[in-house]
């Protein structure tokens, strides 16, 4: 059994849902978590906070930090979790449950997680 990563991403970040939303969407988020434990396939996860974040990136040689993960990107990552699948298939079903799919442009992206099989 291989293990996927599931990778939140937002349109946008700097967008701000109101309290009652916010609560809505943890409860569906855990309710879909639970789905998967409950067929012992969630192995772990986090969500990704956009308070005291900083991008490095290398601009002509020199690594320039920025307050982030805004500006110039269009969508942000919001957190990932990760599962046990048979296949690719059947990791792209959990991630086709994810709340995070009600944003309007979110996207879910699956990505399995190298075990040092020399698979990349």
């Amino acid at each position: 059994m291989n293990e996927f990563m599931l990778i939140f991403r937002h349109m946008d970040g700097q967008s701000v849902a109101s309290p009652e939303q916010i609560q809505v969407w943890m409860k569906q988020t855990m309710d879909w978590i639970g789905g998967i434990a409950a067929q012992n396939k969630f192995v772990g996860g986090n969500g990704l906070p956009f308070d005291n974040a900083r991008v490095v990136k290398n601009v002509h040689e020199k690594l320039v930090v920025t307050n982030g993960p805004f500006g110039e990107i269009k969508e942000t990552l919001g957190g990932y979790i990760i599962v046990k699948a048979e296949s690719v298939e059947e990791a792209v079903e959990f991630a086709k449950g994810s709340p995070v799919l009600q944003g309007e442009g979110n996207t879910v992206e699956v990505r399995r997680i190298a075990k040092g099989d020399g698979v990349h």
